[in-house]
């Protein structure tokens, strides 16, 4: 078979955790002498060499892969060579679009010298079953992981990259924790400081105020590094998220709780959070920071706080209000002056909240002051609709007219590329049958383009209807108007504001930062978007 003189190669190495329990034979060291070798024999040219150690085969994000595709579509390399097709993934379906489509459409020869698997000699028949059984044999070793894990688990271990604030790794177990009497300290302040009543904002307060190092500053201090190297002020701040999450960590009081998240699938790495009942607890696996009766005094007065909110004063505004620089929700708070045993609640910006004023700005607003506002202009839409219906009508159409031209022709330009895209979906689809008919392309590869191309249908069918509906919508601007005056007009004498009548008439309440005018008032602009309609005021 004639041959290119030379190839310009390059040398895929990868191995994952997995494959190391397989031994000497699966290590980047064996695959490199091997590939040396073959390329060796023939003479060919390295381009380079592309390692990816400690990546899992089941997806492509790996580094050194993704900057040999880059060389790749530089023109660098015009062969690949891998000592089989694990080494490539264990993506059954990806691996499969690389070796029959990618590779093939750029010019690169595919080489697994192990498996026999050799892009020049055109297609090999064993290649998607040999890419089936990898993608098994993950499915099989992810079970075995697990379940050898959650074996480990019910022993008492607890792996971790950094122990928990207050403990150590201990030095003859690694997997077993042990309190670190440099740091205990800290952890036991923050449950007396809960015990005694002070909620998460104030403790932060407390250790911010007497620079009570985070855990951040104690990991880069542990690592010989020191607090002036630290740019990210976030590492240096205590925040109301930390606190609560560390209050309600039962491994203070020795247990070890597994699965609170896991990763969706074995091909699938994101990370979702579990249900509790789903959660894996082992008791009693280390020594206790806290004791029983103080972790369940600190528990009581949490869900005593959460419940007593709740019960004695009604969020009306939950969800509705909006920060308008970071976009998050504002979050109700509630003061109490003991001298006088005033109680009034207001508003501050979630993000805020977190991270303790180390992100965003406060955006203080108290709900009195926004419960007047939006009564008041209520009140006025409602006496505008009850006084001259086809006068409010001609009002908030020509209010929006501007905005609405702008976003038609946004959504109708949308939907012309969906259009194109499907008609040329329904070409290449016309085009498929015939290859296949006349045997051009395998039923391998006829299946899994029409599978690829019946997915793209049906997202772009999806999509399509979506705009037709948002289409739909902006040319019954005038049913919309005339909808929203009918649900106002419902109401007659506003005089209180509730939860339901809100959600029913608001879409959001945008609040902006408060600034000082020349004068020295406290100003502040808040944005009131109808349902139907958005801004009108």
């Amino acid at each position: 078979m004639k041959q290119l003189q030379n190839y310009n190669t390059a040398l895929y190495l990868r191995l994952s955790r997995d494959d190391e329990l397989q031994g000497e034979s699966s290590s980047i060291t064996s695959q490199r002498q091997l590939l040396m070798q073959y390329v060796k024999e023939r003479g060919w040219s390295i381009v380079d060499e592309y390692i990816d150690d400690g990546y899992s085969g089941t997806n492509y994000d790996r580094p050194n892969f993704q900057r040999m595709i880059d060389d790749i579509e530089d023109g660098k390399i015009n062969c690949v060579i891998t000592k089989d097709l694990s080494r490539l993934g264990r993506n059954y379906v990806l691996t499969g679009q690389y070796t029959d489509f990618y590779f093939p459409s750029k010019g690169v020869r595919y080489i697994a010298v192990n498996d026999n698997v050799d892009t020049l000699n055109g297609e090999n028949e064993i290649a998607p079953f040999l890419n089936i059984l990898n993608e098994m044999q993950s499915r099989q070793t992810s079970k075995k992981i697990k379940s050898a894990f959650r074996a480990r688990f019910a022993n008492g271990s607890h792996p971790t990259a950094r122990a928990p604030l207050g403990y150590r790794k201990d030095s003859e177990r690694k997997d077993h924790l042990v309190p670190n009497e440099e740091t205990r300290w800290i952890v036991e302040k923050i449950f007396d400081m809960a015990a005694h009543g002070m909620g998460a904002a104030k403790i932060c307060g407390y250790l911010n105020k007497n620079k009570i190092p985070t855990p951040a500053q104690l990991h880069h201090r542990e690592n010989g590094e020191y607090d002036h190297i630290i740019n990210n002020d976030i590492e240096k701040t205590w925040s109301n998220a930390y606190i609560k999450n560390l209050l309600s960590n039962e491994v203070y009081i020795g247990n070890s709780v597994h699965y609170k998240y896991s990763t969706i699938s074995f091909k699938n790495r994101k990370c979702e959070r579990k249900p509790e009942e789903e959660w894996f607890r082992v008791e009693n696996t280390h020594e206790p920071l806290i004791s029983q009766e103080v972790w369940d005094a600190v528990q009581r007065i949490r869900t005593s706080r959460k419940r007593v909110n709740k019960k004695k004063h009604d969020n009306i505004f939950a969800g509705l209000l909006k920060c308008a620089d970071c976009g998050r929700v504002l979050r109700l708070s509630s003061h109490y002056r003991k001298r006088t045993n005033d109680v009034w609640f207001s508003y501050y910006c979630s993000k805020y909240n977190e991270t303790n004023a180390a992100c965003c700005s406060q955006h203080y607003l108290r709900q009195d002051v926004i419960y007047g506002i939006v009564l008041e202009r209520l009140q006025y839409w409602i006496g505008q609709a009850h006084n001259d219906k086809d006068k409010l009508l001609n009002k908030l159409l020509q209010n929006g007219d501007t905005k609405r031209a702008s976003e038609l022709k946004r959504i109708k330009t949308e939907l012309n590329k969906a259009q194109k895209r499907k008609s040329s979906l329904d070409n290449l689809f016309s085009k498929l049958y015939e290859d296949r008919a006349t045997d051009k392309i395998s039923e391998y590869n006829f299946t899994m383009l029409s599978q690829k191309y019946q997915a793209e249908q049906a997202e772009l069918n999806e999509k399509g209807e979506n705009l037709q509906a948002e289409l739909d919508r902006f040319e019954r601007s005038a049913d919309d108007a005339q909808k929203w005056i009918d649900l106002i007009s419902k109401y007659t004498e506003l005089t209180e504001l509730t939860a339901p009548l809100l959600n029913e008439l608001i879409d959001k309440i945008v609040v902006h930062e408060a600034y000082k005018d020349t004068d020295g008032n406290r100003t502040q602009e808040i944005e009131i978007y109808y349902r139907f309609i958005g801004k009108i005021d």
